[in-house]
């Protein structure tokens, strides 16, 4: 499972999962601790470790980690359950207290429930000095999961397409990039952007643009206490791109029969110019590049086309966060897993993704972002919990992607209606919720 499905699916299907509620038995040891251990040679004990990447334990990459693991902790056993249906299975068996000694925590616990299921890897004081992402598991203080790698948002685009186009700067302003989109329909055969409309999942990359637009850590806590689509507003200058692309017919003739698996060599080809996706992305169009006998260096990644004080910006996220099972008969190995698969295992390189650790190198494929100078943003999840909570409960589902095909629908003429009409429509939807909800 790609990283890309496993964020779009595990939102889309926790928010429709959170009414049915996890009770769990987790409580049992509320407000345990997993200290990191001092000495590796008296950890022991066997662990299980469930994920979500199938792939890695199928072809023995994940056994590989435990066995570099183990020279540094000889006495520990680790064990690995690969869930296809991930979000699925783990939230049955989180009704018990067997899920798992280390798992990836799953979007449908509430944030005010982790210290009921997993136990603290210390405070987010502390931890917040080293690690990226640990506002996201913070309760009460305590951290309590850690993403081993991040994202950044960004354009997958073939650099040989917008350079025969005549574009060899990225754009700064929305309008730019539709000019440039327009010189690329005009100058070649490649479609300029690729909406992935019928995969869907795609769609929901554009909430990404929050905070990338306008340079802001505080874009989450702005969604949770203001309109997203007022004038200026993040996601409003990102749908309206969106809107834009597709009305000036930019796209594929017919976004109905769009395929996200097809899309990767036509991008590697140079058949589609840009798509809006994640640093996640890049690998995989390379990958796609090789097997189709192009070359990997065409494709390329560029910013939002924003700029606050002459500045790109671009926002970090995590992945899904390891925690430890509350309930574990052998916390410390497990603590001892997480750390070291965060702080030593590769993991993030060998994905050329974001390293966790706020020190770490910047992986090659973002090497163009720190070379112009792009601004790479740590957001603030404090109010990460409630922006769900509001998202829920007004039933836009900007973590979704039913309202960007109703956005793209409207754009090319499928559905009645202006654009103005249809973003007041979102934000009033949404500041009645916030409402509700206390905000």
């Amino acid at each position: 499972m790609h990283m890309n499905r496993r964020t779009v699916l595990a939102l889309a299907v926790g928010a429709a999962l959170l009414a049915s509620g996890c009770t769990g038995t987790g409580g049992t040891s509320k407000g345990a601790d997993a200290d990191a251990p001092d000495d590796p040679a008296k950890v022991d004990g066997t662990i299980t470790v469930l994920t979500h990447r199938t792939d890695l334990v199928q072809d023995g990459t994940m056994k590989k980690y435990a066995a570099e693991f183990n020279k540094t902790y000889p006495k520990v056993k680790v064990e690995f359950e690969g869930l296809t249906d991930y979000e699925g299975e783990v939230k049955i068996r989180m009704n018990t207290e067997n899920y798992g000694d280390v798992l990836m925590i799953p979007a449908v616990i509430e944030k005010k429930d982790y210290p009921k299921f997993f136990a603290s890897l210390g405070t987010q004081a502390e931890r917040g000095k080293k690690y990226r992402f640990t506002d996201y598991t913070t309760v009460g203080g305590k951290v309590y999961g850690q993403s081993p790698l991040g994202v950044v948002p960004g354009f997958v685009y073939n650099k040989k397409v917008w350079n025969a186009a005549g574009v060899t700067d990225w754009p700064t302003t929305p309008a730019e990039f539709l000019d440039d989109l327009e010189a690329i329909k005009s100058k070649s055969d490649a479609v300029p952007y690729y909406t992935n409309f019928k995969d869907m999942w795609p769609l929901t990359q554009w909430t990404n643009v929050n905070g990338s637009v306008g340079c802001d850590t505080r874009a989450t806590t702005r969604l949770a206490e203001g309109n997203p689509w007022a004038e200026g507003a993040d996601l409003r200058v990102g749908d309206t791109l969106l809107h834009d692309i597709v009305r000036r017919k930019l796209i594929e003739k017919d976004p109905t029969t769009t395929n996200w698996e097809a899309s990767k060599p036509k991008l590697a080809k140079g058949e589609i110019a840009t798509m809006w996706l994640g640093s996640w992305a890049i690998v995989q169009m390379q990958d796609a590049a090789k097997q189709a006998g192009t070359d990997p260096a065409d494709i390329g990644f560029m910013p939002f086309p924003a700029q606050k004080d002459g500045t790109f910006c671009a926002v970090t996220s995590p992945d899904y966060q390891q925690a430890v099972n509350v309930n574990s008969d052998h916390k410390a190995a497990a603590r001892a897993w997480i750390d070291w698969f965060t702080d030593k295992s590769g993991y993030a390189d060998a994905n050329l993704a974001l390293s966790p650790l706020k020190d770490g190198p910047l992986p090659e494929v973002l090497k163009p972002y720190e070379e112009a100078g792009v601004k790479l943003l740590d957001i603030d999840d404090t109010k990460g919990a409630q922006v769900k909570s509001i998202d829920n409960q007004s039933e836009v589902g900007i973590y979704k992607p039913d309202y960007r095909q109703e956005l793209v629908d409207l754009a090319r003429g499928a559905r009645k209606g202006s654009l103005d009409d249809f973003l007041t429509g979102l934000g009033e939807k949404w500041t009645e919720a916030q409402k509700n909800s206390g905000s």
